[in-house]
């Protein structure tokens, strides 16, 4: 099982550990529902590390890109970041990651921890068609095992990281980055986020891991920062509607069924791995969608459960669920029959074979 260069303060701190994606991970330092509250209403620092960046250089990145994902890459602008998916060639996903462009021949791939060996594989693959090499100083470098990165979340982690910084990054704007200097260390610093409360990522080289966190945790000790782990993470992420790969959306799910519509993008030109496929799907329908759904009765919903309609006929299943640290109430996000989609629809989830009253609802549930 690998590690990342923070987990020795993880394992200080007294975090629950568990694996994750073939990572030493924190699951848990106060408790989910605290930890959840600190990044809602404070700042909280957690080690993503675990997730893979792949590097996409040279005069044919740019088709690379537009060839791979399904936003359009032409949209970018020196240090913007763009939300995508890469589709599979069956009419699924390979993964949804973040695309920041750095100039017209410099691109780098943010990507989810557990597909990164994926990723590089089908990127690799791709790149075939473009003359594009891997490896250290070539057109495609996966970079994953040597860059440590931290995401600092919650409604004050600007301000912390502003006393890391000497020019003003605390107004950054959304999904922009930039490379700068953050607690002494060389850096690139984003402005995206997994938790909807505001905040940015910092990535370094692994030897320089050390130095960042004793600046950050020197800088946020006066804002009351809190390490958080990865079940606040999955809370927060879900309250405000993010998808998780591996629950959500997976190898058998369409952009178009998980609600990724909105970065499926047919350009004129942008001649993407099943455009065909895609373009039918949001022309003609599709036969489920992904759905949010609060409960009406008390209940917690899961991973796996059933979804059904009020006469107990079984329309789908639960992708993600809990009992919203912000709500109160139970919430989630599952697959149901088109006709079953429709926001307003009463649903039920199947709960040790009772069916629990649930409605679908708009994004976000906070």
């Amino acid at each position: 099982m690998k590690t990342t260069p923070f987990t020795k303060y993880h394992r200080a701190n007294g975090a629950r550990m568990a694996e994750f994606a073939g990572y030493d991970m924190p699951i848990e330092f106060t408790g989910i529902n605290d930890e959840h509250a600190t990044v809602r209403n404070g700042a909280g620092v957690f080690d993503v590390s675990h997730m893979g960046e792949i590097w996409v250089k040279g005069p044919h990145a740019f088709d690379l890109l537009q060839r791979i994902t399904t936003n359009d890459v032409s949209k970018l602008y020196d240090g913007k970041v763009q939300y995508s998916c890469m589709p599979n060639g069956h009419g699924g996903i390979v993964d949804d990651i973040l695309v920041y462009r750095f100039d017209e021949q410099t691109y780098m791939l943010c990507v989810n921890a557990a597909n990164t060996d994926k990723d590089w594989a089908h990127i690799v693959e791709q790149g075939k068609a473009f003359g594009m090499e891997t490896g250290h100083g070539k057109q495609l470098y996966n970079a994953s095992d040597e860059i440590a990165q931290l995401a600092v979340q919650g409604p004050l982690a600007m301000k912390i990281v502003q006393k890391m910084c000497n020019e003003k990054v605390e107004d950054m704007e959304y999904y922009t980055f930039r490379k700068t200097m953050v607690g002494g260390c060389s850096a690139i610093l984003s402005a995206t986020g997994y938790t909807g409360s505001g905040g940015c990522e910092i990535y370094v080289a692994n030897e320089d891991a050390d130095r960042l966190w004793e600046a950050l945790w020197a800088a946020g000790e006066e804002y009351g920062l809190k390490n958080i782990g990865l079940g606040a993470r999955d809370t927060l992420r879900l309250e405000k509607g993010f998808c998780l790969y591996g629950n959500d959306i997976d190898d058998t799910t369409s952009p178009i069924e998980g609600g990724l519509g909105w970065i499926t993008k047919f350009a004129e030109g942008k001649d993407f791995i099943d455009r065909d496929v895609l373009a039918r799907q949001k022309a003609e329908g599709v036969n489920r969608k992904l759905v949010a759904f609060r409960l009406t009765e008390r209940g917690v919903p899961r991973h796996g459960y059933e979804l059904a309609d009020t006469a107990g006929h079984i329309i789908g299943h639960v992708t993600s669920g809990t009992m919203s640290p912000s709500l109160k109430v139970g919430i989630g996000m599952g697959y149901v029959s088109a006709a079953h989609a429709v926001v307003g629809t009463e649903i039920a989830i199947v709960i040790r074979d009772r069916l629990i009253r649930a409605e679908v609802v708009k994004l976000p549930f906070v």
